[in-house]
Parts: C-alpha cells; structure tokens; sequence
C-alpha cells in the first residue's frame, strides 16, 4: 500500500510537473511576443491592447518567404497639459516626432482640464530614443502596433486591407484580409486569464484548447517576381490605351495556383487616403462581369474539336459574314477571307468561323460543354464578393444566342472565370478552383 500511495502520489506531481511544462511553453513560445510586448508596461496605459494580428506571406520560386502583411511597431506621443511646464521648449524637443502645425500643438498643451492629448501616432521607435532621454514633464509615450504593407501597392487588391468597420473594431475589408478574417484575427483576451485557477476548473481547456485554433498566417502562391512583372505590363497597357479597368491573372491550370493578379487603377495600402476613388479598392476580376469577347473562341473551338465536329484540319468558305436564323453576323472587319482552316479562325479571329464551329456541332453538345466548364457560375476563389456570371442568353435563348455566345458575345463572365475555364485547355479539360492561399501556418 505505502509503495503504490508514493507511485500514485508521484504520478500526480509528474502530471502537475507536465502541465506547468505544457503551460510554460504556450507561454514562452507560443504566446511569447504578446507577452514580451506586455512586458514593457511602463509603455503601455491602462486599458491599452496592443494590435495583434497574423501575417501574410508570398512565396518566391525558390520557397522562400516574402512578407505582404505584417505589424509594425511604432509609439503614440501623449501629452498631460497639466505637467507640462513649458510648451515652447516641449515643441522644440517633439519637433522631430510631431507632424502637427506649431500652433495646433501649444493649443492642445495648454489644455489643463485635458490629462490626455495625442499629438502623434505611429512614431518610428528610432526617432523615439532622443525623447525619452531628456524626460519632459508632461510627456507620455506608448506603444502601439498597426497593420503595415512592406509591397504598399503590391498585390493590393489581392491581399485586400485592415480597416474599421462599424464603429472602432478593425477588421479585414477587401482581399485575403477579409476573405481569411476569421485565422488572421487574434484574441488575446485569453492569454491573461489565472491559469492555476483555470486548471483545477478545466484541465483540458487550461492546456490545449488555449493553444490550438483556427488563428495561424496565410502563405500564398503570389510569386513577388511575377506579380511585380505583371503590375509592370499592365501600367504599360493602361498608360498607352488609356482603358477603364486593365487586368491580369497568372494562374497554374494543372493546380489552380495564382501566381499573380493584379488590376490598374491600384492603390498603396498604406496610403489609403491617396486612393482616387473608394472603387479602385474593390477586385474587378472577380467582382465584375463583362463580355468576354474572342477569348472565348478557343474554348468553343476545343468543344467542336474533343466533340468531333470538326478537325485543326478541317476547312469553310468565309464570306465575311454567316446567317443564323433571322440574324446576319459578321467578322470584326466585316471582310471575307476565303476557304479557311480552323486554325485560322483561331489565328485571324474570325466570327463566321466560329459559328460555323456551333453549327457543326450543334447547340445541344455547345451548351453541354460550357455546362461541364462552369461557365456562368462562381468559381470558389478564396477572395470576397465573387460574381456569378450572366449567362441566362443562353440557358434560355436558341441559335443566334449561342452563335454569338461562340465569340464572346451576349454573356457576361468574370474574368477569373474565364481564366479557370481557359485553364482547362492545358489541363486535360478538367476545369480547377482557383486559389491564392497554398497553406494556413496555425
């Protein structure tokens, strides 16, 4: 009996031994930057929390790790008016750090019935260090945290932003941000709570449910070297034709994988306030439809070809324009070429071509083919506000409808749409989901 009550009993403290392991471990590793934050308590006022959020990485070709969304730490400049012995001098010394017109500044330190007045936010640490040296009664300094963008303007409307929603609650708003909200935002309300108390009320909460959650950083497919590659082409184009929207995606069609995409107008996402317009902010690759135009015409020339209907080979006369029931449709240059192949349908992007593709195939095995690629339908991109494509044209229309829909015309998709269904051509036919985010590091 004595020997099992001292296995029993040395049992339990090897147990109790392991929990205290267990908890100093979450708290040193798991949680240590929060609580090295909190440590500097003369930096942080009561009531204060320190931003927390996770991160979010491209990958370059190589596997390794570039930051497109992390915190910056930086300090809030406070004054108590009521301290302050000379606001003159006080300015002079906080020149440096305070972006404000002189005058604002000794309005807001002679404010004695205020003991708090900020005068500056988000203040690089290094300009910090001269301050803090010469402790001038009446100033206060704190630490804070913020969202920072080390691309800015970057794969903007991918990665999306940090904004406030509905009163002082920051949140994602548009991107990986919002899409990913529920990993990137943190909760540190627990990493506070009496652990001894907590481990005779729930030993099982007190250890690993604190631990384990859905909170973790986004590493993406976004390749900097293309992405910056592609953002490159596209002010070119926008430049030159001087168009709405200019857009582009690079995607992997085996895998779905985006290895980058990118729209102009763009914005800076740490210098919201300079955007043109509020719109810019919103992804119009994904959110908007449009007619789509001759880039449709290879995937209903792979539909007449897998459907046997015609061959690369295979030939037409081209009058420079073709009759479809009671409707007259005509190339883009309205001119006739002759006895063509397929292949320069493709090639000349002639209209009559494809209609003659729909023809040959019928308008019953057309639309069983666009039904298999998706068309018209939403694509499950991991990004918000995805639009489902206009496509009633032809779920409801006859001949001419689907003779029009062969070139791009009289449906609307998006143009990520579009993408995954040309993504089929290189990958057997089988249509992939596009995504941005390759893992979830919790």
């Amino acid at each position: 009996r004595f020997v099992g009550r001292v296995r029993f009993i040395a049992a339990c403290i090897a147990l109790f031994a392991l929990v205290l392991v267990g908890r100093l471990y979450v708290i040193q590793i798991v949680q240590g930057e929060t609580f090295s934050e909190r440590a500097d308590h003369q930096y942080v006022h009561a009531g204060q929390s320190l931003y927390d959020r996770g991160s979010i990485f491209f990958e370059d070709k190589d596997g390794n790790l570039v930051s497109g969304a992390t915190l910056k730490s930086g300090f809030i400049i406070a004054l108590n008016p009521q301290f302050i012995e000379n606001p003159e001098s006080t300015y002079q010394v906080l020149e440096s750090a305070v972006k404000m017109p002189k005058e604002e500044f000794l309005k807001r330190a002679t404010k004695t019935d205020d003991p708090y007045e900020e005068v500056a936010r988000k203040v690089d640490p290094s300009v910090i260090g001269p301050i803090e040296e010469k402790e001038v009664p009446g100033v206060q300094l704190f630490k804070e945290r913020w969202r920072f963008y080390p691309g800015g303007a970057l794969a903007a409307q991918a990665v999306g932003f940090v904004g406030y929603d509905q009163g002082d609650t920051l949140e994602g708003r548009y991107g990986l941000e919002r899409y990913y909200e529920h990993v990137l935002s943190r909760n540190d309300s627990g990493s506070y709570v009496n652990f001894f108390a907590e481990v005779f009320g729930d030993l099982n909460k007190a250890i690993f449910e604190r631990s384990l959650g859905e909170e973790g950083d986004l590493i993406t497919s976004i390749e900097p070297s293309v992405q910056i590659f592609l953002e490159r082409s596209l002010r070119e184009v926008h430049s030159t034709w001087s168009s709405a929207h200019t857009g582009g995606i690079i995607l992997d069609p085996k895998t779905g994988e985006v290895y980058a995409l990118a729209a102009e107008p763009g914005f800076n996402a740490n210098e919201l306030e300079k955007a043109d317009s509020a719109k810019v902010f919103s992804n119009p690759l994904v959110e908007n439809v449009y007619e789509m135009g001759s880039i449709i015409k290879p995937i209903a020339m792979a539909a007449g070809i897998d459907a046997g209907a015609v061959t690369a080979n295979s030939m037409y006369t081209d009058k420079g324009y073709i009759e479809v029931a009671d409707a007259k449709i005509g190339n883009f240059d309205g001119k006739a070429r002759g006895y063509v192949s397929m292949q320069e349908v493709l090639s000349q992007s002639l209209n009559t071509g494809m209609v003659h593709v729909v023809k040959e195939m019928g308008t019953d095995v057309f639309s069983q083919y666009l039904q298999k690629l998706a068309i018209g339908e939403e694509t499950g991109i991991d990004l918000p506000n995805e639009a489902h494509g206009l496509v009633d044209n032809i779920k409801n229309g006859g001949p001419v409808e689907y003779a029009t829909a062969a070139f791009g015309q009289g449906i609307a998709l998006t143009p990520i749409a579009t993408v995954r269904a040309l993504s089929a051509l290189a990958n057997g036919g089988v249509p992939v989901t596009p995504h941005l985010v390759s893992k979830i590091k919790y």
